[in-house]
């Protein structure tokens, strides 16, 4: 439903003159406001105050070009454009269910004062809570094909400020550990970053909307000073290529007194285009359980032969049990002809219809069917998407006459090695988040889209907000999941689920894999956190889609805390944020979509910590009963994880409760409406 309050142009006027001052707007409460200027040279920049006082100091806007000059001087400001925006809109799923969507526009155009006089508009939406802008290339004869080497687009952060972020242009793509340092010692930085500034203001740096370009990084040049770095094509001098008129993605800058607001802003969200696919109802947020941990444990196989795990009567168990314990799906990786010898960073040999001869796909398909079961197919490409590409109509259409209407994509690969077909109709080696890459991921929602088949993609090109959009792309992993756990070196350590929430999930959705119930996985490797954070997870790491992620033997063998994971919901009403300190805790409380009932999960770093927590989240007036997963009073993540204890209290909107956490600790609570 969506309901417009009233959007108003405020103020038109002649696209180009000088002005001698800057030109200005305010958000709406006037909580925020940027200013755009010239300087004599005609050089723009843009600074954004908070309550009058610079978060971001003057920063420079412009690009560099393959094939013309520079874009960046000899500039003139046009007079400005503004506008007014107020709407409601409603999000098919997600972690709340109205969004308000309330903005202060400002556009203006930069023209040379120079031949060729080429233009550009920059626009600018501004917020209470943050601030988006985006390029405009108009159709001009003087410009027509725009082959964009660099964008010069800055943050000039205006106060010391630490900073999360982990590295970009890396090898393993997005899966890095968050690093904490001054701003100053970032070097070069995937978005989102998130930064807390001395006086503690906290901001995240990303875009919104990343259709048909590169993506973006970001590398300090001098100071606090942090410049878009896009990420390379395919091959040649340019970064992006495209015909005029285009826009740019937003460029988004969210703030926040407290890291909570990062968490509840809907900024990214409010920047893309409304939905465009109409009706989605054939999609279905759902948990999951799947034939895949296994596999990372070295119990099972991806390639076929005596340990294989895509059999038939495996995935006939996971769909019996998903049917037990009310779950929604099945995934099965490794079912599908092309895993045996060299799939890594290759991928020719995948076959994404034909299974192997120990997997019954069409007799699965319907056993699933008549057990209330969604199976989720798994298409790992190893990043070579032009040969998903030449199979990937022919496989939708085989999944959709099955009742498939899920799947999980992979990409593995090195970063910088994806394979896709060129404007020139040649396959190429690519990144991951250049603009090639950006407009397969594109093509396999459409095409997924035209089947009713949802998409959760693995080494993705990072979530910048399209499932506002595409409300079929529900989730992506694009960090590092649970599976490094099972095998990496290092695993992930206690502090990374809580740095996600404030960095990563600023995104959108992340397909965590969360529900680990036996921590100790492979020799030299373990889970660190305890069996009650496990549960918290779901709560606290947001997707329509969740992965009961464990084996089924160790969830038969703890019925107890496995009924968190049957009970816990995964489409919300609304989401609050009830404290929590970037990289140290976090205690967020949602309520159930079509339902009374709240889920509370709170997480811990190595340090064990008590926190009160008002439940004024409650309906005033009403009593519930709160099913309380918590941690043991001898509960450790690196000696004692599985310790927790399980308990029953009757609560109402008037109480506090007292949340003890272990260290690499949490809590999860069900609060059932009387």
């Amino acid at each position: 439903m969506l309901r417009l309050f009233l959007p108003a142009l405020v103020l038109i006027c002649a696209p180009f003159a000088a002005l001698a001052a800057p030109v200005h707007v305010d958000s709406p409460g006037k909580v925020l406001s940027v200013d755009v200027e010239t300087d004599p040279d005609g050089r723009p920049s843009y600074q954004v105050l908070r309550n009058g006082k610079p978060v971001i100091a003057p920063s420079r806007l412009g690009f560099i070009l393959a094939d013309a000059p520079k874009f960046e001087r000899n500039l003139v400001l046009g007079k400005p454009v503004t506008r007014s925006f107020d709407e409601t809109w409603e999000q098919p799923w997600g972690e709340r269910r109205s969004i308000r969507n309330h903005y202060n526009e400002l556009r203006v155009t930069l023209t040379e004062k120079i031949a060729p006089k080429r233009s550009f508009d920059v626009v600018f939406r501004v917020y209470d809570d943050g601030v988006g802008f985006r390029y405009e290339f108009p159709d001009q004869p003087q410009l027509k094909e725009v082959r964009i080497s660099e964008e010069l687009t800055e943050f000039n952060i205006a106060d010391e400020a630490t900073a999360w972020w982990n590295d970009g242009f890396g090898w393993n793509r997005e899966e890095y550990l968050y690093h904490r340092t001054p701003i100053e010692e970032v070097g070069i930085a995937q978005t989102p970053i998130t930064l807390r500034t001395q006086a503690g203001l906290h901001l995240s740096i990303h875009e919104a909307a990343l259709v048909d370009y590169a993506g973006m990084n970001l590398v300090r040049t001098e100071g606090r000073q942090l410049r878009a770095a896009l990420t390379p094509g395919s091959g040649g001098f340019a970064k992006v290529e495209r015909t005029a008129p285009f826009n740019t993605p937003w460029r988004t800058l969210q703030v926040g007194e407290r890291a909570g607001d990062l968490v509840e802003s809907s900024l990214i969200l409010n920047l893309n285009e409304p939905n465009k696919l109409g009706d989605v109802s054939w999609f279905k947020p759902m948990k999951y359980v799947g034939v895949w941990w296994e596999m990372h444990l070295d119990k099972k196989t991806w390639a076929s032969g005596p340990k294989h795990g895509a059999t038939t009567e495996n995935v006939m168990r996971h769909i019996d049990f998903a049917a037990a314990h009310h779950l929604g799906g099945v995934l099965v990786e490794g079912w599908n002809i092309g895993w045996d010898g060299d799939w890594f960073g290759n991928g020719q040999d995948f076959d994404f219809s034909k299974p192997y001869p120990d997997y019954d796909l069409v007799k699965l398909a319907a056993y699933a069917k008549s057990k209330g079961i969604h199976l989720i197919g798994h298409n790992e490409t190893s990043a070579n998407a032009a040969h998903y590409e030449s199979q990937m109509e022919d496989a939708f259409t085989l999944y959709q006459k099955l009742g498939i209407d899920a799947i999980k994509t992979g990409y593995v690969s090195d970063a910088g090695q994806a394979r896709v077909t060129g404007r020139d109709g040649k396959v190429h080696y690519a990144w991951h988040e250049g603009q090639d890459m950006v407009n397969h991921f594109q093509r396999v929602v459409d095409a997924a889209a035209r089947h009713h088949i949802a998409v959760d993609a693995h080494e993705p090109v990072k979530d910048t907000g399209l499932r506002r959009t595409y409300p079929n792309f529900v989730s992506r992993e694009g960090a590092r999941g649970m599976e490094y756990n099972a095998w990496g070196n290092p695993g992930n350590p206690p502090e990374h689920e809580v740095n996600l929430v404030f960095t990563r999930l600023l995104a959108g959705p992340m397909d965590f894999t969360p529900g680990i119930f036996k921590m100790q996985t492979k020799p030299g490797s373990h889970v660190s956190t305890t069996l009650a954070k496990q549960l918290a997870l779901y709560v606290t790491i947001y997707s329509p889609i969740q992965m009961a992620a464990d084996l089924l033997d160790n969830y038969e063998a703890n019925p107890a805390p496995f009924q968190f994971i049957e009970d816990v919901a995964v489409d919300w009403e609304e989401t609050r944020v009830l404290n929590g300190e970037v990289g140290d805790y976090v205690t967020i409380a949602r309520k159930q979509r079509g339902a009374e009932d709240w889920f509370l999960g709170s997480i811990t770093n190595a340090q064990p910590r008590t926190l009160q927590t008002k439940l004024d989240f409650l309906t005033p007036g009403k009593r519930y009963t709160a099913q309380i997963y918590r941690d043991a009073p001898d509960a450790d993540w690196a000696k004692n994880p599985e310790a927790i204890v399980i308990e029953e209290r009757e609560v109402s909107s008037t109480d506090t409760l007292t949340l003890k956490l272990a260290p690499g600790g949490g809590q999860a609570i069900r609060f059932k409406a009387l």
